[in-house]
């Protein structure tokens, strides 16, 4: 008996473009899908729950940098409830588990999405993708750095005056915040190359609102940064800045490569009035139109034959 390694029918991922799938088969996926990422979150809560210590002693250095945190010779936080630790572990393994998890429960939402999409808007997605997971780290550790700088000027301008133990749900709660908050705010500029990628906007129009950048990049770090000083907010208002030029910078790249703005009317405002040639010829006269003939009256018709007359011996 040969057996035959060529195989057998259309993939999944074909007879989810082609339409061949039915609705069944589409709920059926879709479980199968739902079914290994929840795995994959479950294995990355286990290697969340097994690290989450490392992660509490990473998030709390910027606490336990002020004087005020340590008694007897240990940093020390303010636990209200007596399952806050265990909770407070949860959290964090589940944050983890959520990023550790991520390429599984990513790729299976990806594989139900992707058939639904055109060749080249596929391989902009990934291109997209690819970009954003190193915007948001960047984002965090930014951060991060920033919560360390400000944290003790933060709780000395407070009425208390001085600084002084915090919860420890409060404060990991915080900075998590913040760390989402300053990853979102660097996936900007990947918002302004989707437009520019898409057609919607052109780079010359996106450098053209660069007042208006400036102005939301500095009044969103007011915002978001925690503390009220200019260090913070100068800093992430800065770095959003240059991502917005880099953005243009690909931008103009895309549109060069696109051709865009040689187009005829590219240059043109919409009021301009269109030029008329200079080699105009004058209206004149037109010939003379002669008058038309008398139409002639028609033939008289001839009286019909009678009914018997009409037919001959066959009929």
């Amino acid at each position: 008996m040969a057996f035959s390694l060529r195989r057998r029918g259309p993939s999944k991922f074909e007879q989810a473009s082609d339409g061949s799938m039915t609705l069944i088969e589409h709920v059926r996926e879709l479980r199968n899908r739902l079914f290994w990422a929840s795995l994959g979150l479950l294995f990355g809560l286990i290697v969340g729950f097994i690290v989450s210590q490392w992660v509490f002693n990473l998030l709390k250095d910027p606490y336990c940098s002020l004087d005020s945190s340590w008694i007897d010779g240990q940093c020390r936080f303010v636990v209200l409830g007596a399952t806050d630790a265990i909770v407070l572990r949860l959290k964090i393994a589940l944050w983890v588990g959520l990023i550790v998890g991520a390429p599984v429960w990513l790729y299976q939402l990806w594989a139900f999405i992707a058939p639904g999409l055109h060749r080249h808007e596929r391989k902009w997605a990934y291109i997209f993708v690819a970009i954003a997971a190193p915007l948001f780290v960047g984002g965090a550790v930014l951060a991060y750095f920033v919560v360390k700088h400000s944290l003790a000027f933060i709780m000395e301008a407070g009425v208390i005056g001085e600084t002084t133990q915090l919860e420890v749900s409060s404060y990991i709660g915080f900075i998590t915040s913040m760390i989402l908050l300053f990853g979102v705010a660097f996936e900007f500029p990947l918002i302004l190359l989707m437009l520019n990628f898409t057609g919607v906007v052109s780079a010359r129009k996106l450098m053209g609102w660069w007042r208006i950048v400036v102005f939301l990049s500095f009044g969103f770090a007011a915002v978001a940064t925690p503390d009220p000083g200019p260090f913070g907010m100068t800093l992430l208002a800065l770095c959003m800045i240059v991502l917005y030029l880099l953005a243009v910078g690909v931008a103009f790249l895309n549109d060069k490569r696109k051709g865009r703005g040689k187009e005829i009317y590219a240059g043109l405002d919409d009021d301009t009035i269109s030029p008329l040639e200079g080699d105009r010829e004058s209206v004149t006269a037109g010939n003379r139109v002669e008058a038309p003939l008398p139409v002639e009256s028609p033939e008289p018709v001839s009286k019909p034959l009678p009914l018997e007359s009409r037919f001959d011996d066959m009929t």
